[in-house]
């Protein structure tokens, strides 16, 4: 059975840090590109960053560069979103997804149930 199950979400302050995962089951990691999406209470979902199964290479929405950093552990068959100088704003629930092609793509076909992460005082 394909799964995308992510975990790791939580409430912290902000200023904060947490590790979202994202593990796959039924299916490789190695052929896909996995994306991280965060939805805000109330709005959209929205890409945040982007990591590609084959080549490695990654990309991050402007307003997580430099406190973000996706990576992958081949070996797990999962994918990982360390959040760094968490913002209120980051408030919401992220779902990591799979697709094809390059960052970001266009269309998805897994996606795991999300995990919520509030950041607040």
């Amino acid at each position: 059975q394909v799964q995308l199950v992510e975990s790791g979400g939580g409430l912290v302050q902000p200023g904060g840090s947490l590790r979202l995962s994202c593990a796959a089951s039924g299916f490789t990691l190695d052929y896909y590109v996995i994306a991280w999406f965060h939805q805000a209470p109330g709005k959209e979902r929205v890409g945040v960053s982007c990591i590609s199964g084959t080549d490695g290479t990654t990309d991050y929405a402007r307003s997580v560069k430099g406190r973000f950093t996706i990576s992958r552990d081949k070996a797990k068959n999962t994918v990982y979103l360390q959040m760094n100088g968490l913002k209120p704003e980051d408030t919401g629930v992220y779902y990591c997804m799979t697709g094809h092609g390059v960052c970001f793509p266009a269309e998805y076909d897994n996606w795991g149930q999300g995990t919520q992460v509030t950041v607040s005082s």
